[in-house]
């Protein structure tokens, strides 16, 4: 056993030292989970030009003089300043950049966008504190126009992916062969607290923090990234323009403008991700990657997945089992503590290492588990459908309460004057009628791989495509149907028969109480089968098929009038097929 679980954790552990792909995308997918939205600064807004906007303004690009007086606008408004994400390296058409970078002078912080083409913009102050070393690399930008990028501060719209494609983590600065260049979101916070400076902190790793003067200092890992948060940062319009108080984040929403960039929350374009780093830097206790943090992932780990095997490994099963549980519960704690914390750490891998190796254990002390299997087909086969003990045996879970979404097709059956029958026949006539004409239409069920759910009285319900998978169930069900009524006519019993068929999405599962439950379905798809089979007698048919059923299957099919059903607003689209 010693022997087991040290194989167990060298190669539970190797993902985790190599740090894989999958396992790098199931941490991450983990803090975007449990890191706690923190409250917006308040202050910041973003103003969002929408399609409704161009299409009042003339289309894009807005002329510069438009958007000067949309600056002046905001200013006029109480904005502490405007932060255009948007770029400008061409001149304006219309003569109008003179006017734009005239009211840039007020508070206005440019956007350069990255390209691979080696030309850095102008480099800022900055004080290390340590060795030179860390930073993420900047390839290059594409320059606004001199006489706009003379008029404002300029900082860079990057936000780099994960290896998920999604943006969690943005640099405050960037590295260039001439130094350091702010992040848009780090340079509007350095233009409103009006300082040129920046403080870098080093340790062995890379960079530690970083301070905008003026601001408190901001952990960061080696490459000076900070982890976002996706705070709620209000929203404004150019109608509207509730921005007193606030530094404005302008950029274009309209479809085809600007690119949408994959985050966490979705897809967000580039001022909405700059204002998200500037409440993030702002935020207290943000959350942030230490760089011991897989040092002290793999010591996790290793005490862990140790304890859990040895606990499991050497205790009675009761003991065993709850300490196990108690070790997993406590693992669990204790990255959902770090976490909300603001130190992300992930414990993810350790307890799925932790569940496998108590499963190995398990399935090492408890082999006698086909007795188990053997115990079910004794205690079901003689009232259960022999696919379904097969399904119970190999899911043992089944047997408790729960269930799934399935798209199924259901039927339902109804003798047709059966309470004027049972009045003028004796009760055993009665009883033998209905016993012979429900074994008609289970047969055929069971012909066509279908499942009798219930009876209901008079009534018979079955599921098509449950709890089995089945192609062209559809199909199987009208086949079904048209073999209950084929088979119904030849015994000549002397009743009638009407059969409603639908397919839709619904809850199938065990159902019922914790000591009597029953593998059935509902959902809207079956009552609209039970509410077609009620109506069979009304619209002057023996069979009555749903859109969904109708749409999915091969046969020539009769389009009927609609029909109002109780519990349905609109009239449902029905069809009826010929048998003869």
């Amino acid at each position: 056993m010693k022997k087991t679980i040290f194989i167990l954790l060298i190669l539970l552990g190797i993902p985790l030292l190599t740090q894989v792909i999958p396992l790098q995308i199931l941490k991450l997918k983990t803090f975007d989970a449990l890191v706690e939205e923190k409250p917006e600064s308040g202050n910041f807004v973003i103003l969002n030009i929408t399609e409704e906007d161009l299409e009042r303004e003339g289309g894009w690009p807005l002329p510069r003089q438009r958007l000067a007086q949309i600056h002046i606008d905001l200013i006029n408004q109480g904005a502490l300043g405007v932060g255009w994400v948007i770029g400008f390296p061409q001149p304006d058409r219309m003569g109008g950049d003179q006017m734009f970078a005239e009211a840039l002078q007020y508070g206005g912080v440019l956007a350069m966008f990255e390209n691979d083409n080696g030309i850095y913009p102008q480099t800022s102050g900055t004080v290390i504190l340590g060795d030179d070393i860390g930073g993420m690399m900047s390839n290059g930008v594409i320059a606004n126009l001199d006489i706009l990028s003379m008029s404002a501060d300029q900082g860079i719209a990057v936000a780099p992916t994960d290896v998920d494609m999604l943006v969690r983590k943005i640099p405050m600065l960037l590295r260039t062969p001439n130094g350091y260049v702010s992040a848009f979101g780090t340079e509007v916070l350095k233009s409103l607290a009006g300082n040129d400076t920046y403080i870098i902190k080093t340790n062995p790793a890379g960079i530690e923090e970083i301070t905008v003067q003026g601001l408190p200092p901001v952990p960061t890992d080696s490459l000076g990234r900070v982890w976002i948060s996706w705070v709620n940062t209000p929203q404004t319009t150019l109608e509207e323009m509730n921005v007193a108080g606030k530094f404005v984040f302008v950029g274009v929403t309209a479809k085809g403008v600007m690119p949408q960039i994959s985050t966490p929350v979705g897809l967000l374009e580039p001022h909405k991700i700059q204002a998200a780093l500037a409440e993030s830097i702002l935020i207290p206790d943000s959350p942030y990657v230490p760089d011991w943090s897989l040092a002290a992932e793999i010591l996790i780990f290793t005490i862990f997945v140790t304890l859990t095997g040895l606990v499991l490994a050497y205790l009675g099963i009761t003991q065993g089992l709850v300490l196990g549980t108690a070790l997993m519960a406590a693992n669990a704690y204790l990255g959902f503590y770090m976490i909300k914390s603001g130190v992300l750490i992930d414990v993810t891998w350790t307890l799925l290492s932790q569940f496998v190796t108590g499963a190995v254990i398990f399935y090492l002390r408890f082999r006698e588990q086909w007795k188990l299997r053997q115990q079910i087909k004794k205690q079901f086969e003689h009232y259960l459908d022999p696919r379904q003990v097969k399904r119970l045996q190999d899911n043992p879970e089944l047997l408790k309460l729960g269930g799934e979404k399935r798209y199924c097709t259901y039927l339902f059956t109804d003798v047709r004057g059966f309470t004027s029958l049972s009045e003028v026949l004796p009760p055993k006539e009665v009883t033998n009628l209905m016993n012979e004409a429900l074994t008609i239409q289970a047969n055929a069920v069971q012909k066509y791989g279908g499942m009798v759910d219930k009876y209901i009285g008079d009534a018979m319900m079955a599921i098509f495509n449950a709890p089995l998978d089945q192609e062209n169930h559809e199909e199987l069900a009208i086949k079904t149907a048209l073999q209950i009524k084929h088979d119904m006519k030849e015994a000549k019993l002397g009743i009638e028969i009407g059969i409603g068929l639908n397919s839709g999405e619904s809850v199938v599962g065990n159902m019922g109480s914790a000591s009597r439950f029953d593998y059935t379905a509902i959902g809207d798809a079956v009552n609209t089968a039970a509410r077609l089979e009620s109506a069979t007698k009304e619209v002057g048919v023996d069979i009555l098929i749903g859109e969904n059923t109708a749409k999915n299957c091969k046969f020539v099919l009769k389009s009927l009038q609609a029909i109002k059903v109780k519990g349905k607003k609109a009239p449902l689209k029905i069809w009826t097929i010929n048998d003869e």
